[in-house]
């Protein structure tokens, strides 16, 4: 397994991460798609065996029962994993009476109370990399950085970052902790793959200007990229776009079967499978540090850990791109037609 730099930190992750978001059974949004605790540690055992040792999880997932899953595992193994998870939104529900959960938000209450709850269900005294789960505009961004400062400093998290940031928010960030000298952020958490690629307008480019690391999620678009749906036919039974509806909307488009059928011709020509493929070409841009893997069962860790042994040549990355290319919009095109952006 190749091992990266995050950004100019000097934290190392793995080249694939392992996503914790399916692990606990879940009251919420990932209701009826997730790992049970005994699945859940036999695909821990596998990633670490294969060399996966970098692990994504957040205090929502599950409504905590992810975190809780992963300190049960962890025991005897901490040393050996590099351990990132969020905060940002509320663990459970708020409580009768309250308006609002204790730990939703950036506030330096909500953070740092947080923090210690994750600390609990993790069973360890420290954090690799603790992020921002989302921006949040109704708390000065002085505010944030302060707090997760202070948990570097007492030694509770080694690194901080964000994700779902604006290519705004981001820079405003870094630009606040380097005036008020508060440790900045050294990574950016993002949606990215070839159907969606939004991210390389602005958050693609701050981060390779500012030098922040960038980890990926849902490289497949939520799985459609994988090579289980076809077109005219209803998502197959207990799969996540079964149940995310709103989501197969977005993705059954004619744009969407198109780039499909141009991974699925590149699969062939590599004798590999689409996801594979998928993965292969987040790992081949510079940006990328970690393209971070959910996995339901150990068949699907498996099948994507196939995209470590595809070599796309210069060819296939073109053909890919030029099939998956949004229309940028201005002042992208307007740019683009005169010098690189």
């Amino acid at each position: 397994m190749e091992h990266r730099p995050l950004g100019r930190s000097g934290l190392r992750v793995s080249a694939l991460s392992l996503g914790a978001m399916t692990f606990g059974t879940s009251r919420g949004f990932m209701k009826g798609v997730t790992s049970t605790d005994r699945e859940a540690r036999a695909i821990l055992d596998r990633a670490l065996e294969a060399g996966i040792d970098t692990i994504d999880t957040a205090n929502v997932y599950s409504e905590g029962r992810s975190e809780e899953c992963l300190g049960r595992w962890l025991e005897g193994r901490r040393d050996r994993v590099v351990l990132a998870t969020k905060c940002r939104f509320p663990t459970e529900p708020a409580a009768a009476g309250e308006t609002r959960a204790p730990d939703v938000g950036l506030s330096r209450r909500a953070i740092l109370r947080a923090c210690e709850e994750s600390l609990k269900r993790l069973r360890t005294d420290h954090v690799d990399l603790y992020q921002v789960h989302m921006q949040d505009r109704s708390v000065p961004i002085e505010e944030t950085l302060r707090a997760l400062d202070d948990l570097v400093r007492s030694g509770k998290v080694r690194y901080v970052g964000c994700s779902n940031y604006t290519g705004y928010r981001l820079v405003e960030s870094l630009w606040a902790a380097d005036r008020r000298d508060l440790g900045a952020f050294v990574s950016l958490q993002l949606q990215w793959s070839l159907l969606v690629r939004d991210a390389e307008r602005e958050l693609i480019p701050a981060c390779r200007t500012f030098g922040l690391g960038v980890l990926v999620w849902s490289p497949l678009a939520r799985g459609f990229l994988s090579g289980r749906y076809h077109r005219g036919k209803a998502p197959p039974e207990g799969s996540r776009l079964a149940s995310w509806t709103e989501t197969w909307r977005h993705v059954d488009t004619d744009r969407g079967w198109a780039i499909l059928e141009k991974i699925r011709e590149v699969a062939k020509r590599r004798g590999t499978t689409p996801a594979a493929v998928a993965i292969a070409w987040l790992l081949r841009r510079p940006e990328t540090s970690s393209v971070i893997l959910g996995a339901r069962d150990v068949g699907q860790l498996e099948a994507n850990l196939a995209a470590l042994e595809v070599r796309l040549t210069e060819e296939d990355a073109r053909a890919l791109e030029e099939a998956s290319r949004p229309a940028w919009g201005y002042p992208y095109d307007f740019i683009g037609a005169r010098e690189a952006w």
